[in-house]
């Protein structure tokens, strides 16, 4: 019996033996990416187990387990953390857990989502702390004149992106950065727009593509959302769209909108006003955009929410009343 338990004993020293040889050789051998230097992202709040999928989905690794095994053995797993990081072709598993560990992003990243104003991107690169801040004390008229901007209202006039940068970037970088690619992709799209639309300027298609932007919930819609407006622009109706009017409110908007809020004047209350708003009142995204200088030829004149995030669409009032007794009143 002693001697089967010390050659069960032995064979399981030689197995740790060969599994440690293993890992020590997986741990310093060169991952060898292609191409030289690869970008990698490890998203905020990420455990060891979702880190080593993260690497495997982006190609870093070719299973995750290995990477697991070493953290845990070295300890290194409660010290992760999140980040951009640039990993030359021949780092080895190893020496990416050791920058993992201790933080060594090369880069850093901000996004900025369809749908949001120019405070809320404001307030992102604030609180980012890769980005040098600038900017905090600034007005944004000033802000728009380092952009070397005509404009001196700054809503919509930044492309919605993810943008990577070297840490410690200005925040005037960024934002030339985003604002650069909006004009250049504003251009090219208002250049090639449906002809006879009922705008001035590119900048009044970016105002309608705001509104739609705000106002699309299922993405498909978004062309037919933009008929209906540009329907109630060539016939002198009044836009009558909420997201316009909320953005008038500003910080008086508590996430109701009464009555008593559609019938107070504001430059943004197109219950009140005719025509467009004087500025975009978002960040509208390629789609959006697409679809002011690309609308669906309709005749509908109205809309109404079902609930799900989709339209009913109507060509007159008779019919829009109907829709909003069966989607809004549920009767």
């Amino acid at each position: 019996m002693i001697k089967i338990i010390k050659k069960w004993f032995l064979l399981t020293l030689i197995a740790i033996c060969i599994l440690g040889a293993l890992l020590a050789y997986y741990a310093a051998s060169p991952l060898r990416l292609q191409p030289n230097s690869q970008e990698i992202v490890i998203q905020p709040n990420s455990g060891l187990k979702s880190i080593a999928n993260q690497l495997v989905e982006q190609g870093v690794l070719t299973e995750p387990w290995r990477f697991i095994i070493i953290a845990k053995l070295l300890n290194k797993e409660k010290n992760l953390q999140a980040g951009n990081y640039t990993l030359n072709r021949n780092v080895t598993p190893y020496q990416l857990l050791l920058s993992l560990n201790h933080g060594k992003a090369t880069q850093g990243s901000a996004t900025f989502i369809e749908g949001r104003t120019f405070q809320q991107m404001r307030d992102r690169i604030k609180k980012n702390d890769a980005i040098k801040q600038t900017i905090t004390v600034l007005s944004e008229p000033e802000i728009l004149k380092l952009m070397g901007s005509e404009y001196s209202i700054a809503e919509g006039l930044f492309f919605p992106d993810t943008y990577y940068f070297d840490r410690n970037t200005t925040d005037t970088v960024i934002l030339k950065r985003s604002y650069d690619a909006m004009q250049s992709k504003l251009k090219v799209a208002w250049e090639r727009r449906e002809a006879g639309l009922p705008y001035k300027n590119s900048y009044e298609a970016l105002i309608m593509a705001s509104i739609v932007e705000k106002e699309t919930g299922k993405a498909s819609e978004r062309p037919m959302i933009a008929g209906v407006f540009i329907n109630r622009l060539r016939i002198g109706m009044r836009l009558q769209t909420d997201p316009t009017v909320i953005y008038g409110m500003g910080a008086q908007y508590n996430g109701n909108i009464r009555k008593k809020d559609l019938l107070t004047d504001t430059p943004y209350n197109t219950y009140t006003r005719n025509g467009l708003p004087p500025s975009p009142i978002a960040m509208p995204g390629m789609a959006a955009i697409e679809a002011a200088l690309h609308p669906e030829k309709t005749k509908a004149l109205y809309f109404v929410g079902k609930g799900d995030g989709s339209h009913a669409f109507s060509n007159n009032l008779e019919d829009h009343n109907r829709a909003v007794v069966k989607y809004q009143l549920k009767k």
